[in-house]
């Protein structure tokens, strides 16, 4: 494995040449072409949603939390007594992932687990005060910033139409 490694490392070296050529400079000044790429509904959503998080975390940048968590304390606040797999599963987060969540989340008394007395299998989460506090910054952080900024660049009557549309790509595909 060693030798490999050693023969790779020489190759690129002797492959690297000594000075830019001049076109190898022009070229790493101009933008990559995305061609198809940028005609790709699925890559224009991913990239769409990393700038969205992007925004959403430098918003609530004082309060420490993700969207996945925010949007944990927002169906807790809404599901009182739910079940953490039905939370789980509402947001699509993996069961090992979500448990974690809930560690950290549990970690900085912003919820709590507590047994189910109809399932003694199952835990119930509920929000704590501190949690409820924090979810209630969060919410104006995000409306006054996040939000407020969307809305700022679709406007009221394009929000609406891509919520609509992206409901529709979640619920038909």
């Amino acid at each position: 494995m060693t030798v490999l490694k050693s023969a790779v490392a020489n190759a690129v070296k002797t492959a690297r040449p000594a000075r830019k050529e001049p076109l190898e400079s022009a070229v790493e000044n101009t933008e990559l072409q995305l061609g198809e790429l940028s005609e790709q509904l699925g890559y224009s959503l991913k990239r769409a949603q990393l700038k969205i998080f992007e925004n959403f975390l430098r918003c609530v940048a004082p309060l420490q939390l993700t969207p996945a968590q925010f949007s944990v304390l927002l169906l807790l606040d809404k599901n009182p007594g739910r079940n953490q797999t039905e939370i789980a599963n509402t947001l699509g987060i993996l069961r090992p992932n979500f448990v974690a969540m809930l560690d950290g989340l549990e970690s900085r008394e912003l919820c709590a687990r507590l047994r189910s007395t109809n399932d003694r299998r199952s835990h119930i989460v509920v929000l704590t005060d501190k949690g409820r506090a924090v979810l209630a910054r969060a919410k104006k952080l995000v409306a006054a910033k996040h939000e407020a900024r969307l809305n700022e660049i679709l406007g009221p009557a394009k929000r609406a139409a891509l919520l609509d549309m992206l409901a529709t790509i979640a619920r038909e595909l």
